[in-house]
């Protein structure tokens, strides 16, 4: 399977600050795992691979056929010139095609069909026509078997690349699509099932035991889940549009309750949308509640995307109203998993625009660009809750993740009834169109565009030079001569307007102006974009909280303040609103608290760090993502029992918020290693157990319940 050996023309290091780019240039194909075994190529886990190739153009309608007319090959253009002109191709590795070999193809399919397939190279119209129609909505062309096994061979070149750490993660540019595709069929557009070949080839090349597929296609890859049904070392998710079994492909087997057979009972996660016009808080309210936990507990060693944007908005399939950097977040919500080793694979988008700027936004997302703020208010629509509760009743008894969550199936829609959310979506005050508009909108290209001219202009982000800065003399690591160095700066004069006359005499023992005159510059680089994030030893907890406050007299609107351990937060701070806090603790901190002061009380000694992610889902990143923070403060103390790769993947998550601006503030030195490695966007090793302690579990239960009338993105129940 490996080929000859190949030359290497040229090997060129592109050097930015903090970042490292190459581009390689080969002369033969299949090469990657030969010079990896001859010691040739250092496993490096860095960067990001793209894969493309004009070639796969080829493949196109040659006749009047309605039904197939929207997958044209400027799907594949597009997108790669949008890459190109925002310069975004220069920045990611290049990987060579190669056309998959039969052996490949038949991990999937059978070899009667492939034959099949191979046979339309000789074809004439005419007879293309009488074959294409034994399938169900799809076409081929002469060069259409030889598009298809260049669109297996790329996507399996960047499992290679991946696997062996010659890239960290990537996106394979292809066409035909594959997630519809059957062992034996054809099928919507699709001929190879690429991402299926590619999860049966990983766990056969490189011995994966446990793959994550997530198919975020509008439409339901059915051939993805028929292959993998029985199988528990795969976990398939794919969320589409359903409108209950009235949208292609019209099947049960793509509602919530299909969720894998025998052995694969509870790996297969169906989430139907039952409605069109879903939007950026309806995606990532699913990725909260359900995929997020489930893949933290599957503990995966490989993530393959079956990436299709037809559910962007303007798409005429899918008529969703997510905009394109959801799919950022999206992406980077996925990057802690899997030791980072991430392959986005294209599926289906038509409206060209759109696919284009949803590629370029998850290609920024790989590459470890900060993700622009979502647009739109934080609060699924009534039929997304809906879906989303149904999924965790089906999938409770075989996921301790769920184990707390309340799951009571809704058949009927007329019974239900919901406090506090919304069936219509809105974007911001600044962003003056409606979702409802949008779409009106999407049926006219001009008006499209324009709207999107905009819209792109408000959300792409300006990275700052420096990713991340660090400031005191006591601390020596390694990582932190990858950062900049923040001299210390007086400022007793700043922080005493701050404080109380009690707090003031504090400063005045100096166990907090210390940390303050580091605190305050790294504050100020980070409002003024000269660097996009900072870490500090700070030796008390109450400098995080003057922290906070200090942001704010800077000119920083909102911020969001994390403090893990037993930490005194004045009245004054517990009822500004600009000062979203919330306090994991071991004592019980009733007094004072509301909307804006969150104390999650766990009993001391028994916290674990499936607890801490379990919070992270059901209620940090729902509250904050609908405060929309400029700036994240996580405080950590001494002794917190959480590990500290945990840590590190709730600093990850948090760098979502904010544009990624996050200042990191620990009592424990022996952290900073670990800390600084997640602020440099480094992949992070796996949480290997998602335990939850049930009086923990409950807490927290309670709590989502009491403020979720307020903070809309919390899990709620429909009744």
């Amino acid at each position: 399977m490996d080929g000859p050996p190949c030359d290497w023309t040229t090997s060129l290091s592109l050097k930015a600050p903090f970042r490292r780019c190459e581009v390689w240039l080969c002369r033969k194909q299949r090469c990657w795992r030969r010079l990896a075994a001859v010691g040739r190529v250092a496993a490096m886990a860095s960067g990001t691979g793209l894969i493309y190739s004009e070639q796969m153009m080829s493949h196109q309608l040659l006749w009047d056929f309605p039904a197939c007319s929207i997958e044209i090959p400027e799907r594949l253009s597009a997108p790669f010139d949008k890459l190109k002109q925002y310069g975004l191709v220069e920045r990611c590795i290049q990987l060579p095609v190669r056309e998959a070999i039969e052996e490949e193809i038949i991990l999937v399919h059978s070899l009667e069909y492939l034959k099949a397939v191979k046979s339309t190279a000789s074809m004439n119209v005419e007879e293309l026509k009488s074959f294409s129609y034994k399938y169900d909505d799809v076409y081929f062309h002469p060069n259409s078997y030889h598009c298809a096994t260049l669109s297996v061979g790329a996507t399996l070149q960047l499992v290679d690349a991946v696997m062996s750490g010659r890239v960290r993660n990537g996106m394979a540019l292809v066409r035909p699509p594959g997630h519809h595709s059957q062992k034996n069929d054809a099928c919507g557009y699709c001929i190879f099932n690429n991402v299926a070949i590619a999860a049966k080839y990983a766990k056969q090349r490189h011995g994966t035991k446990r793959i994550l597929i997530v198919d975020w296609d509008v439409h339901h890859g059915q051939g993805t889940q028929y292959i993998f049904e029985k199988d528990s070392s795969v976990l398939y998710f794919s969320w589409h549009r359903y409108e209950h079994q009235q949208f292609w492909p019209n099947l049960k087997d793509s509602d919530y309750d299909a969720i894998g057979k025998g052995n694969g009972a509870g790996f297969t996660i169906n989430l139907p949308w039952n409605k069109v016009g879903m939007g950026n808080a309806d995606y990532l309210a699913a990725f909260l509640s359900i995929l997020l936990p489930m893949a933290y507990e599957f503990n995966p060693e490989l993530i393959l995307v079956s990436a299709g944007f037809d559910s962007v908005v303007g798409d005429p399939e899918g008529e969703m109203c997510a905009t394109p950097e959801c799919f950022a977040h999206l992406t980077q919500l996925l990057m802690p998993l899997a030791n980072g080793k991430l392959c986005v694979v294209l599926e289906g988008g038509y409206n060209l625009r759109s696919l284009s700027e949803s590629v370029c936004m998850t290609i920024r997302a790989l590459l470890g660009d900060p993700v622009p703020p979502l647009v739109g208010q934080m609060a699924p629509c009534i039929s997304a809750v809906e879906t989303i509760q149904n999924v965790t009743a089906v999938h409770q008894p075989y996921w301790k993740c769920l184990k707390y969550h309340e799951g009571i199936i809704i058949k009927d829609p007329r019974l239900k009834k919901l406090n506090c959310c919304t069936e219509e979506h809105n974007f911001e005050s600044n962003i003056t169109t409606t979702e409802k508009e949008i779409t009106m909108l999407s049926k006219e290209k001009q008006d499209f565009d324009e709207f999107m001219d905009s819209h792109m202009k408000k959300v792409l982000v300006l990275t700052p030079s420096v990713r991340t800065a660090w400031a005191g003399d006591e601390v020596k690591s390694a990582k932190l001569d990858k950062c900049l160095k923040v001299e210390a700066k007086k400022t007793f004069s700043s922080a005493g307007i701050l404080l109380s006359a009690g707090d003031t005499a504090e400063l005045e023992n100096k166990i907090i102006l210390p940390s303050l005159g580091y605190i305050f510059p790294l504050i100020d680089k980070i409002a003024k974009r000269e660097v996009r994030n900072g870490i500090v030893v700070a030796p008390s907890l109450s400098s995080s909280v003057v922290a906070a406050q200090y942001s704010i007299t800077v000119g920083l609107s909102r911020v969001l303040l994390l403090v893990l351990g037993d930490a005194e937060i004045p009245d004054d701070v517990k009822a500004d609103e600009k000062i979203l806090v919330v306090n994991i603790c071991g004592k019980q901190k009733e007094k004072g608290r509301n909307n804006y002061f969150i104390p999650i009380c766990w009993k001391e000694g028994n916290e674990c760090d499936g607890d801490l992610l379990h919070a992270t889902f059901e209620l940090i990143l729902p509250v904050a993502y609908e405060h929309r923070p400029e700036l994240v403060i996580f405080a950590l103390g001494d002794n917190t029992g959480i590990q500290a790769v945990t840590l590190a993947h709730l600093t990850h998550l948090l760098q979502l918020l904010a544009e990624g601006r996050i200042l990191v503030m620990t009592q424990a030195s022996d952290l900073v290693a670990t800390l600084t490695s997640s602020l440099l966007g480094d992949p992070l090793p796996s949480i290997r157990s998602f335990v939850l302690n049930q009086e923990n579990a409950f807490v927290l239960m309670k709590l989502t319940q009491e403020l979720n009338q307020h903070w809309k993105l919390l899990p709620k129940s429909v009744h």
